[in-house]
C-alpha cells in the first residue's frame, strides 16, 4: 500500500509538471514572441522592484569611468580638453593628458550615455540587459531545441537578468554578453544557410566586443574564425560561394569599417591611432602590468597618496601571484568568483553530464570557446564575472545541453534525470525570490540595497538642490580604503553643478579655490562615520 500511495504522489507530482511543460512547449514554439518577452520580462521584474530594491548608484572606479565617458557621449564629444586645475581632479582609470577621458573602451560608455539622454544613466543599463536576454533567447533557439532554448532563457533572465550587478551597477557588463550571444546566434545559423542579414548580426556583436572587452574578445572569436575559415575549404563549390558572398566578406569589409572608427576613437583621445586610452593610463600612473608575464614599470611621483597607495596594493597582489602558491591562490580566486556569478550550487549540478554533452559534434564550438576564455584569464592580472562575459552565452549553452542528458538519464527504467533537472528552474527562481524577500524585511544576509556609494550620492544630491555652483574638498583619514573613491567629475568640469577635488593642503589648495572663486567651497571627510558637508576654512 505505502508504495502504491507513493507511485500516486510520483505521478501526481509528473502530471503537474507534464502540464506545465506543455505550456511552456507551445509558448517556446513561437520564437520571436519569447525572444520579445524575454527582453520585456527582465526590464518590468527589475522595474517593478524598484521600490524594494532601489536606485543603484557608482561605487567602484570602473563604475565612475564609464559614467565619464557616457557624459562624454552625450554632449556629442568623444573626448575632452585637458582642465587646467587637473592635479586636483586626478582619479582612477581615467586619463587627464592630451585629453580628459575614461580609459576604457566606448561600448560601456555608449549605453550608458543613451540612458543618460532618456533621464538617467542607469536606464541605458536597464536596457541593455533587456536587450542582452533577447539575444541569449535568439542564441539558444540556434543551438537547441525550442523548449530548451526557453528554459535557458529563463536561467539566464533569473541568474543574470535581476539581480546581479550587470543589472544594478554600472559595470555595463551585459553589453559585452549581448555581443557574444550575437556571435554565437549567428554562427549555427550562417552553417545552415548563410545570409546577410544574420552576417551582420554577427559583425554587430564583433564590433559589440571589440569596444568593450577587446582581449577576451578576441580570444572567445578566434574558434569562429577557424570555424569559418575550416567551412570555407571543406565545402562544396556553392556552398564555399554562397559563405564567401553572404558570410565572410560582409564579416570583412563590417569588421575593416570598426577597426578605421576604433583608430579615428583612439587618434582624438590619446592623439596616436594605434595608442588606446588604456596604455596612456598605464604609462601614466606606472599601473600593474595587464598580463602575469609582463614586467612592472618603475613607479612614478603621484600627487595624491590615496593614488600611490592604490597602485602600492595592485603592484603587491601582481608580485604575490608570481609564486607558485601565489599564481594557485589567484586561480581559484578567479574560478570561484565566476563560478559563483554564473553557477552557484544549482546550475553547477548540471555539469555533472559535461563529458557527455561534448562528445556531441555540435556542442564542440561553445565547449572551445569556453575553455579559451578560461585560459586566456589564467593569464591575466586581475578577473572579474564579465571579464568572461563573451563566453556566458556559450557557458548557459552548454548547461542546458548536459540539462538535455541528464534528462534522458533513467537507469533501470527509473526516470531520475527528469527528477534533476526538473526543480533546477524553481530553485533558481526560489534564490531569487529569498533575496527580494530578505532586502525587504531588512534581513542581512548579503551587501544591503540599493548598490553603490550612498553616502556620496546623498551629498550630491543635497548640493544639486542649491542654487549656486558647489566646490566639494574631500578628505581621506590615514587608513582610507583607495578602492572607496569620491573625486569623480561630469565631462565638462566648469559646467558642473557640483565639483569634487581632492585636499592638498592649505597653500596647494589656493590656485583651486581662486579659479572657482565664485562657487560656494565645502569640506567632506570621506570616510567619517557619518560624512556631511562643512563650510571650507583654509
Amino acid at each position: 500500500m505505502q508504495i502504491l500511495l507513493q507511485t500516486r504522489k510520483s505521478g501526481n507530482a509528473a502530471g503537474a509538471f507534464g502540464s506545465v511543460e506543455r505550456w511552456f512547449g507551445r509558448l517556446a514554439r513561437r520564437k520571436r514572441l519569447c525572444i520579445l518577452l524575454a527582453g520585456l520580462t527582465v526590464i518590468i521584474v527589475r522595474v517593478a522592484l524598484m521600490p524594494v530594491l532601489g536606485l543603484p548608484e557608482p561605487g567602484a572606479h570602473d563604475e565612475f569611468s564609464y559614467l565619464l565617458a557616457a557624459d562624454t557621449f552625450a554632449h556629442g564629444r568623444l573626448t575632452n580638453p585637458t582642465h587646467p586645475m587637473r592635479i586636483h581632479f586626478e582619479s582612477f582609470h581615467i586619463i587627464e593628458q592630451p585629453t580628459y577621458m575614461s580609459m576604457y573602451p566606448p561600448a560601456q560608455g555608449f549605453v550608458l550615455a543613451v540612458g543618460e539622454l532618456l533621464g538617467h544613466p542607469w536606464i541605458g543599463q536597464v536596457l541593455v540587459t533587456g536587450l542582452m536576454c533577447g539575444a541569449m533567447c535568439w542564441m539558444m533557439q540556434g543551438w537547441l531545441p525550442p523548449g530548451w532554448a526557453l528554459l535557458g532563457t529563463a536561467l539566464v533572465i533569473l541568474q543574470l537578468g535581476i539581480l546581479s550587478y550587470w543589472m544594478n551597477s554600472y559595470w555595463s557588463g551585459s553589453v559585452v554578453a549581448l555581443g557574444g550571444a550575437l556571435v554565437l546566434g549567428a554562427w549555427p545559423r550562417l552553417r545552415r544557410r548563410p545570409r546577410m542579414a544574420v552576417s551582420l548580426l554577427m559583425a554587430l556583436g564583433l564590433l559589440i566586443l571589440a569596444n568593450s572587452r577587446p582581449y577576451e574578445s578576441l580570444i572567445f572569436s578566434i574558434p569562429f574564425a577557424v570555424a569559418l575559415l575550416w567551412r570555407l575549404f571543406h565545402s562544396s563549390r556553392t556552398e564555399c560561394s554562397a559563405l564567401l558572398h553572404y558570410a565572410f566578406v560582409p564579416i570583412c569589409a563590417a569588421l575593416l569599417c570598426v577597426a578605421f572608427a576604433m583608430a579615428y576613437y583612439n587618434y582624438r583621445i590619446t592623439g596616436n591611432p594605434w595608442r588606446m586610452p588604456y596604455e596612456v593610463n598605464s604609462v601614466t600612473y606606472a599601473a600593474p602590468p595587464y598580463f602575469l608575464w609582463q614586467k612592472p614599470l618603475p613607479e612614478v611621483v603621484y600627487h595624491h597618496a590615496v593614488m600611490r597607495d592604490f597602485y602600492r596594493l595592485m603592484l603587491e597582489r601582481f608580485e604575490r601571484a608570481h609564486t607558485l602558491h601565489g599564481y594557485l591562490r589567484l586561480c581559484l580566486g578567479k574560478f570561484v568568483y565566476c563560478w559563483w556569478f554564473y553557477l552557484q550550487l544549482v546550475l553547477a549540478l548540471p555539469l555533472i553530464a559535461l563529458p557527455w554533452a561534448v562528445r556531441r559534434e555540435k556542442m564542440l564550438l561553445p565547449a572551445v570557446s569556453c575553455a579559451v576564455v578560461v585560459v586566456a584569464l589564467a593569464i591575466e592580472t586581475w578577473t572579474l564575472p564579465h571579464y568572461f562575459a563573451p563566453a556566458a552565452g556559450a557557458l548557459y549553452i552548454l548547461v542546458v545541453q548536459c540539462m538535455r542528458e541528464l534528462w534522458h538519464w533513467s537507469p533501470g527504467g527509473r526516470a531520475i534525470g527528469r527528477a534533476i533537472v526538473r526543480p533546477i528552474p524553481l530553485l533558481v527562481c526560489a534564490v531569487i525570490c529569498l533575496r527580494v524577500i530578505a532586502v525587504a524585511s531588512h534581513s542581512p544576509i548579503e551587501a544591503g540595497w540599493p548598490r553603490g556609494n550612498q553616502k556620496r550620492a546623498a551629498i550630491l544630491r543635497q548640493l544639486e538642490k542649491k542654487p549656486d555652483g558647489q566646490l566639494v574638498i574631500v578628505r581621506y583619514a590615514p587608513d582610507h580604503d583607495p578602492n572607496r573613491e569620491w573625486v569623480y567629475n561630469r565631462a565638462n568640469i566648469d559646467q558642473a553643478k557640483v565639483v569634487w577635488a581632492r585636499d592638498m593642503g592649505t597653500v596647494n589648495n589656493r590656485e583651486l579655490l581662486g579659479y572657482f572663486a565664485a562657487r560656494k567651497v565645502w569640506l567632506v571627510e570621506a570616510d567619517s562615520a557619518k560624512p556631511h558637508l562643512v563650510p571650507y576654512a583654509p
